[in-house]
């Protein structure tokens, strides 16, 4: 009959169900992914190593630190990163960083500071900002600390608002963040702000630095003096009493010549060590890139190793550090 329409031929029920039951959801293996995911810190389960009284404040731990990365990533700020010529490669190559290997826990010594124990002479670097030139805006200072060696000891990064930044430039208040080659922080260094406006000679005019390690542990401070002609600053403990004194030139703005701030004991007969602003030619002239050298004795206390170390950036904002040029009307 042609109105008779032509249908499939029955099959069993139990294969149709075959047919229409969907596949298993639940493969043998887990389909491969790429994870967007990034560990935290590790808590405080990991125990502290042998021989390291007390272990180490929340959230610290000493893995076995690798000694090479391949590509320095600097913590904040999303501006390119410029470097000094003749200190490293041009921006667009990678940047291969060798670590200072990571050294073991030693008592009485804050976390962190182990590698300045190894150390009687370490180099400061400041990144050079190009933007900073071009468009005026003051950005976040950043600094690669080294050993002779040329490998990588410390980063240090400014955290400053920009409103505070680009209102008060080279008196700006600032918190310096120091971390290792894990990220971590283990110095902090705090500079209040303080009025110029009164009279140079007043106490509460005088620039101060106080420095923190771990964060949250004052271990000392470095205070300006009132001086006619030179910079002078006092390094003090954590209960302002003088420990040693620093003495700079008679001029800072020498051209052509390295600036040398002189450490020595508080009667001023013992040399201890120094703080030296090199000269960098131009760079140093019309931008902000300084290098400094700071060399201290081998067996020097390491909380003391640690205040000439923060001295240096004191001295680096109150007398080199130069705000962009300003346009003329």
């Amino acid at each position: 009959m042609s109105g008779v329409v032509p249908t499939a031929p029955e099959q069993p029920a139990g294969e149709m169900e075959n047919q229409t039951k969907p596949p298993d959801p639940r493969p043998d293996a887990p389909p491969e992914y790429n994870s967007h995911f990034l560990p935290g810190p590790p808590g405080t389960a990991v125990p502290p190593p042998t021989g390291y009284p007390g272990g180490f404040p929340m959230g610290y731990y000493s893995p076995q630190q690798p000694s090479t990365f391949p590509l320095y990533q600097p913590v904040g700020g999303t501006h390119p990163v410029r470097y000094q010529p003749g200190k490293y490669p041009m921006p667009n190559q990678s940047v291969p960083i060798t670590w200072m290997p990571g050294p073991t826990p030693m008592a009485n010594c804050p976390p962190g500071l182990e590698y300045l124990v190894q150390l009687d002479n370490i180099h400061v670097l400041q990144h050079f900002e190009p933007l900073e030139m071009m468009t005026r805006f003051e950005t976040n200072n950043r600094y690669d600390i080294k050993n002779n060696s040329d490998q990588m000891v410390y980063i240090v990064t400014e955290d400053t608002d920009d409103f505070t930044r680009n209102a008060y430039r080279t008196l700006r208040p600032f918190v310096l963040r120091v971390t290792d080659c894990m990220g971590r922080e283990i110095m902090t260094m705090q500079r209040p702000f303080r009025c110029t406006c009164c009279c140079f000679c007043c106490p509460s005019a005088r620039q101060e630095l106080e420095v923190q390690c771990p964060p949250g542990v004052t271990i000392g401070f470095v205070a300006e003096h009132w001086n006619l002609c030179r910079a002078v600053y006092s390094i003090q403990n954590e209960k302002k009493e003088n420990v040693m004194r620093v003495r700079g030139p008679c001029s800072t703005y020498g051209c052509g010549s390295d600036s040398v701030f002189e450490v020595k004991s508080l009667d001023g007969v013992s040399n201890i060590g120094s703080i030296i602003r090199k000269w960098n030619g131009l760079l140093s002239a019309m931008a902000d890139a300084d290098h400094f050298d700071i060399h201290f004795p081998l067996d020097l206390d390491v909380k003391m190793k640690a205040m000439i170390f923060g001295a240096c950036f004191l001295i680096d904002f109150m007398y080199f550090e130069r705000s962009p040029p300003q346009r003329s009307r």
